[in-house]
């Protein structure tokens, strides 16, 4: 058994470091999450609709409808009113709660212009220059540049009655009593989540609570980072409570008889990269005295934030044993089983001890990086097995969609959609979280259909951090045979762009329904990959004439050659062979939102009759 004693500290030595703390935190604002939804309030200007503002939010019209029940109709949006538009509300490099989004320039195009005409006043022309390297007189067209818009996501010393809130800018000739009134909340309550505000200004940002899709105000999450308040930094009464409660926890706990930390059940391996994990800057596994699986065999010595812990009995209850009948997937690393939970459909996976090291790593994911288009953690379990806790994901993985018998064929439309919400959330671990994360098991097989049939990435038992700014670092070889990038299948590389390169090989999946090997025959040595197989058409001097052929079958005719095409050309950029002629993450979200914008329906009213879900397409 491993044991680390809690040496005492002198009294002396601590209230030097907690003056220390104080200056620290003082000058540096931090959050640790974001919640999964905020809301924008869009003011639509004359000329703007629906189409207009789902493209520059990256949002279905479906989604933003659900959020405007006041809406007669997705095809004509009254100017000079204001449109609820979802979005989700992130923990920026730790600093501030925002989103960033992504927005494709315009001819003539200023910060100024974006700032408070397309984003209509959500964000400031100073904020869309301090996060873009252009001039402001100096933009070009056709470019993606960044706009960050300021979130909440409450504040639960002000109220636990409100989780959502709305970015609201303030507009000339409106107070605070109409604000109230118009989003059912008393004055008093939005002065306490907007201290120091002058509602009369006729401009600025404020934070108002907010109804979601069926009309009620749903409860503050307390796991949601930091309070709404803190949206640019930390107030010195913050700062000032977390020295008094350091304080308390000297004479509370330092004081008393020594204790022990044990983490005698992780493989020895492991024992040092916990301790590791544990004491990180940012980690969201923290140290305890007590075991977590009580006196079953299990792993000691972790609590994990913002999850829920569950007991082994709960887990197996729900499952009836962990029996066949609740088995929906085997993975790599174990099985997964479903369950409700709680009043929760959720799908437990479970691990052997010997995969603690893939265990630790979704949990360190996941408890820090929420998103949409990433799947949930809810929660885990470290007795006699490890397990994990995730929100259900109603219609299986894309693999099963696209090759699974028995399934109605994934319209393209629908197909375009899944691309583009698996994008963005590799676009968020890539480009929006520090430390950056890699994946390094993009797969359809790891992309996840809700029943709306939106994509979330899910599997991170092999995801691999990174500080910012750094190009690349070398490792041991893990992933799935056909996706591997060349420089990462050689010499172990790794960066951002293996999985550029992985999702490139799902893109032509989307296309093909086929493997990510192509078999010729049965015989397991003769076989090409999927990138070769399209490199073949795409190289010719028309692809149009035998790109048909690789297009899933079950299509039929029911796809636009000139869509399929650009994603084809689109997944050929993604698997270049050197990583650096690559696109980002972001350029990929960027060009599917276009992809997308430009799509028609062909012919899936019945697909989406036979799932329940005629709404779903509606306003596309």
């Amino acid at each position: 058994m491993t044991k680390y004693p809690n040496k005492k500290i002198s009294p002396s030595i601590f209230l030097a470091f907690l003056f220390f703390l104080f200056l620290t935190l003082k000058s540096q604002a931090k959050c640790r999450s974001g919640c999964k939804l905020a809301v924008a309030s869009y003011y639509v200007w004359q000329g703007s609709n629906l189409s207009y503002i789902s493209n520059i939010f990256g949002q279905q019209f479906s989604e933003i409808l659900k959020y405007n029940p006041k809406v007669p109709n997705a095809d004509y949006l009254p100017s000079f009113t204001r449109l609820n538009v979802p979005f989700s509300c992130d923990c920026l490099n730790g600093d501030f709660l925002g989103h960033t989004f992504s927005y494709t320039t315009l001819f003539g195009d200023t910060y100024i212009k974006i700032a408070q005409i397309t984003f209509s006043n959500l964000t400031t022309e100073d904020w869309v220059h301090r996060v873009n390297v252009y001039e402001p007189t100096q933009i070009p067209a056709n470019v993606s540049i960044n706009v960050t818009v300021n979130c909440s996501c409450g504040d639960k010393h002000v109220s636990k009655k409100y989780g959502l809130f709305m970015t609201n800018p303030l507009r000339p000739g409106e107070n605070l009593s109409y604000v109230a009134e118009e989003s059912g909340v008393t004055a008093e309550l939005l002065e306490r989540y907007n201290p120091g505000v002058n509602f009369g200004a006729g401009n600025g940002l404020v934070f108002v609570p907010a109804k979601d899709q069926h009309g009620n105000y749903p409860p503050l999450k307390l796991s949601s980072g930091i309070s709404g308040r803190a949206i640019a930094g930390i107030s010195v009464g913050g700062v000032a409570g977390t020295v008094v409660l350091a304080l308390l926890l000297y004479f509370g706990l330092y004081r008393r008889k020594e204790k022990v930390v044990e983490v005698s059940c992780l493989p020895g391996s492991f024992q040092d990269q916990y301790i590791q994990l544990v004491h990180g800057s940012g980690s969201s596994l923290e140290k305890t005295s007590e075991s977590v699986g009580g006196s079953s065999p299990g792993l000691t010595g972790i609590t994990v934030d913002k999850s829920v812990k569950f007991s082994y009995e709960e887990l197996a209850k729900a499952t009836n044993g962990f029996s066949l009948a609740n088995k929906i997937g085997q993975g790599g690393f174990g099985s997964v089983y479903y369950a409700e939970l709680r009043g929760e459909k959720t799908a437990i996976k479970k691990m052997d001890m010997q995969a603690s090291k893939e265990f630790l790593a979704e949990l360190k994911v996941l408890t820090q990086v929420h998103h949409l288009n990433l799947v949930h953690l809810i929660g885990y379990c470290v007795e006699s097995s490890l397990f994990l806790v995730y929100e259900y994901i109603e219609y299986g993985n894309l693999s099963q969609h696209l090759r699974g018998s028995g399934r109605e064929p994934l319209p393209w439309s629908a197909r375009v959609q899944i691309a583009l919400d698996s994008a963005r959330g590799l676009e968020y671990i890539h480009e929006h979280t520090v430390p950056v994360y890699i994946h390094r098991d993009i797969k359809s097989a790891n992309i996840l259909i809700d029943k709306n049939f939106r994509g979330k990435v899910a599997d991170f038992g092999l995801t691999k951090l990174t500080e910012y700014g750094s190009s690349s670092l070398q490792t041991r070889l893990v992933g799935t045979f056909g996706y591997m990038s060349p420089e990462y299948a050689q010499y172990g590389d790794v960066s951002p762009k293996i999985d550029v390169y992985a999702f490139g090989v799902v893109l032509y999946e989307l296309v093909s329904a086929k493997e990510a090997v192509v078999k010729a025959n049965d015989i397991v040595t003769e076989s090409k990959g999927l990138v070769a197989l399209f490199e073949d058409v795409l190289s010719e001097p028309d692809p149009r004439e035998d790109l048909p052929k690789l297009v899933d079958p079950r299509l039929g005719d029911n796809y636009p050659l000139d869509s399929v095409l650009k994603m084809s050309q689109l997944a050929k950029a993604c698997t270049q062979e050197n990583p650096q002629f690559r696109p980002s993450m972001r350029s990929i979200v960027v060009a599917l939102m276009t992809l997308s914008s430009s799509t028609e329906d062909w012919d899936v009213g019945s697909f989406y009759e036979n799932h329940d879900l005629v709404n779903i397409m509606s306003g596309r």
